[in-house]
């Protein structure tokens, strides 16, 4: 006879976090659909794709995979510090900055602690927050922007840290270093400040610059920044931290080995000799908002000036049923509900001919929906 086994229990922790749901991949849409022309722009990746440099270290490099990768990434610490102007020992580099959110929740989060950060933005920041069984404390935004008096009055003796988005997933609006340094007179040294800068090489906005002069004042403060995005290595997922040297040392200490992977490294660092498609996509992007917007205006929908490669528009309709019409002709886009916005979308700027099929079918939907 054979009896019934009991399952094996999990930490009340986990029943908190909801899985991470990203854009719809291609092939999905390929598979359910039998569409075989799909045009994503719902991840906010670089229409471009990676560096000439990049693909060209990457050829060369495969028949290296059988070695583990550096597990210091000496070579891209070294590089990444000259182009940075910061010391080697204050990077940290993740599987995505992902990793290196999740490394700063192992690090700091115990139970009970508090964690402040604005709502709607990056979903990881509360998974991770939860998954520590933290209490994530969110601050609504003003105006489609952090609102950081809000948030310093939200700090109490148990905030253990305070994720700022900036610039802010899903709304593409920043906060300047100007009110950035107010807010941390404002608040306790107690806090970790974590300013996720994953779209930082896009803001053009001088207000903005000047984040790594924080670091080493009075406050714990943690840069992210990504490859995955200007750099158009989404698909290999590497990411970095940058804090003074005692931070990253403790961060360090829960770093996975080999997190980073070598053609991830490879390409990191032949992307950081290639300025000229870095500049190439940043006009790329800059004509695709300018032609959004005007298409936008034209269709009279209100959208959020974004310093992003990303809009947030408002469709003034069920997001969710223009997210499925766009997809019945090939088109992905983000839908706003999991943002708490029903009636907007996330759309990623693209090419000329990316932007004009993506403005062509949105107009096709809202003439029929």
């Amino acid at each position: 006879m054979t009896s019934m086994a009991s399952k094996p229990s999990y930490r009340d922790a986990v029943r908190n976090i909801a899985p991470y749901v990203p854009g719809k991949p291609i092939s999905e849409v390929k598979r359910e659909l039998g569409i075989s022309d799909v045009l994503k722009m719902a991840s906010n990746e670089n229409p471009l794709g990676p560096s000439p440099l990049v693909q060209q270290a990457l050829r060369e490099s495969v028949d290296q995979l059988h070695l583990y990768p550096d597990g210091y990434a000496y070579e891209l610490r070294q590089a990444l510090a000259g182009h940075l102007q910061v010391e080697e020992e204050q990077l940290v580099f993740g599987n995505g900055s992902d990793e290196v959110i999740r490394m700063i929740a192992e690090t700091y989060f115990c139970p009970e602690d508090e964690v402040v950060m604005a709502t709607p933005t990056f979903s990881v920041y509360r998974a991770v927050a939860d998954l520590m069984g933290a209490r994530p404390v969110e601050v609504p935004l003003q105006n489609h922007t952090h609102n950081l008096w809000a948030m310093a009055q939200a700090i109490t003796d148990q905030t253990k840290a305070v994720f700022i988005c900036n610039p802010n997933n899903p709304t593409g609006t920043i906060v300047s270093q100007s009110q950035l340094k107010s807010f941390l007179r404002d608040i306790p040294s107690t806090a970790v400040v974590v300013l996720d800068e994953a779209y930082y090489e896009y803001v053009k906005d001088e207000s903005y610059r000047g984040s790594l002069d924080l670091i080493g004042e009075d406050h714990t403060v943690i840069i992210l920044r990504t490859f995955s995005k200007v750099y158009g290595l989404a698909g290999l997922r590497i990411g970095y931290g940058i804090s003074d040297s005692e931070t990253v040392q403790l961060l360090e200490r829960v770093r996975e080995p080999f997190n980073t992977n070598a053609m991830a490294q490879i390409a990191a660092l032949a992307s950081l000799e290639d300025q000229a498609h870095v500049d190439e996509s940043l006009a790329v992007n800059e004509r695709g908002k300018a032609y959004l917007y005007r298409a936008f205006e034209d269709m009279g929908l209100e959208y959020v000036p974004s310093h992003t490669n990303f809009i947030l528009v408002d469709v003034g309709r069920d997001c969710l049923r223009v997210f499925e019409e766009l997809l019945a002709k090939g088109v992905i886009i983000r839908a706003g509900a999991s943002f708490g916005y029903p009636t907007k979308i996330r759309v990623t700027v693209g090419t000329e001919e990316q932007n004009t099929r993506f403005v062509a079918a949105l107009a096709d939907v809202l003439a029929t929906t």
